[in-house]
């Protein structure tokens, strides 16, 4: 692939198709950005959402690493994909209902920006590694807080 076909796929994949570009909050309108494909994939049940999660978390890495490099930037405000990925991860357990799905999708943000541990520890990862690894771990701690309310019947 030449360097700047790959370029602008890595930039695409990156914002998540532009919505890392907002000028407002661009990692919630990446996480919003990515309702579209759990709903596309959300047939397929749990093992389907994880699947495209590691799917999405891997082009995530090589696409975050490259937009860095090319920018100089540790972790690019515009790289979203993260969020696109930590966020399926929490929806891979949520009930397929408004409550479960807002729940899990604000679940997930507030891990994301808090950042307890080890999503802190994950963010020190090298290139495209840190920058979309703490996002997953943000979304394996959602998905844990979701399952317990889930079974508590909270979001019934």
């Amino acid at each position: 692939m030449s360097s700047s076909l790959e370029g602008r796929v890595a930039r695409a994949l990156a914002t998540w198709f532009g919505c890392g570009l907002s000028p407002v909050a661009p990692g919630t309108v990446g996480t919003i950005g990515a309702l579209p494909l759990w709903f596309l994939v959300r047939g397929a049940g749990s093992l389907g959402v994880l699947a495209t999660a590691v799917v999405v978390t891997f082009a995530g890495i090589w696409s975050a690493g490259v937009v860095a490099r090319k920018s100089g930037l540790k972790d690019p405000q515009t790289v979203v994909i993260d969020e696109v990925a930590g966020v399926l991860v929490a929806l891979t357990v949520a009930p397929q209902t408004t409550r479960g799905v807002a729940c899990a999708v604000l679940l997930f943000r507030l891990f994301d920006i808090t950042k307890p541990f080890p999503a802190r520890r994950a963010e020190k990862l090298p290139d495209g590694w840190g920058i979309v690894l703490d996002d997953v771990v943000a979304g394996i701690q959602a998905a844990i807080v979701v399952s317990v309310l889930d079974t508590l019947g909270v979001l019934s």
